[in-house]
């Protein structure tokens, strides 16, 4: 008995694909990437494409989620509330991340926009049941929740064991590996804004603002980095900012 034929998947040239996704710049890399033309239509009668300013929060911790979102660009900044007040930093999500926890009602952390953000939200119901139709959707979501439960593992590392010069390394390292992808498969410079405040930074890294500061003067005057107006930075070799990411130089 002949195989069953393979689902259609996206291309860049099938005219049968909504012109609001052919556009979309995180849709080959996003879940996405995982619906057939067909499925692609029905989920865009539900799509919104908006753009956020910086500082706005999109969801709210304990509020039932209504709306999924697909980051477009940008950086989306994840926190927890403590009972006292204190909010620490948990997360940073980039394009093309799903912002948005399936399966559960209510989200456990806050969303916010750290830079602005452009996104492509749909209502959660309407993906929810998407979800259930499509076992390829389902999968994508699972790699997904893998590669960031990875990077939470490796973020613990981070924090738990490594010296303050060696974290400050590894978060300019991964923002410069997910701002510009295309720049790291083209092996030129990889220029960015700095997601964070400093004192953001700090609260991420468990370090004082003096000593991001610091650290970040020691990668400028070594040459790793570039460091224009303050918050702009540019790499010029991803492999020696990633030495500096595993051992202290000093």
């Amino acid at each position: 008995m002949d195989a069953a034929p393979e689902p259609e998947r996206l291309d860049i040239h099938n005219s049968e694909i909504p012109v609001l996704c052919r556009s979309c710049e995180a849709r080959h890399r996003g879940i996405c990437g995982a619906l057939t033309p067909v499925e692609l239509t029905q989920l865009s009668r539900h799509t919104v494409k908006q753009k956020v300013e910086s500082d706005r929060e999109l969801v709210s911790a304990g509020e039932e989620v209504k709306h999924y979102s697909n980051v477009l660009s940008g950086v989306v900044k994840l926190t927890r509330l403590m009972a006292d007040g204190r909010q620490q930093i948990v997360g940073l999500q980039f394009a093309p991340d799903f912002v948005g926890r399936p399966f559960r009602r209510s989200s456990e952390v806050s969303a916010e926009a750290a830079t602005e953000v452009k996104l492509c939200s749909f209502p959660k119901q309407a993906m929810d049941d998407m979800i259930a139709a499509s076992p390829d959707l389902e999968r994508r979501l699972y790699q997904q929740a893998l590669e960031e439960l990875d990077e939470a593992r490796e973020w613990i590392l981070t924090l738990g064991r490594k010296t303050a010069a060696e974290k400050v390394a590894s978060f300019l390292l991964m923002i410069a590996e997910n701002v510009d992808p295309d720049g790291i498969a083209g092996g030129r410079p990889i220029r960015f804004e700095l997601p964070l405040k400093r004192a953001d930074i700090a609260d991420f890294l468990g370090l004082t603002i003096e000593t991001v500061s610091r650290q970040i003067t020691k990668l400028r005057k070594a040459g790793v980095i570039l460091v224009e107006h303050n918050r702009t930075v540019t790499v010029p070799s991803l492999s020696r900012l990633r030495e500096r990411c595993e051992v202290d130089a000093g």
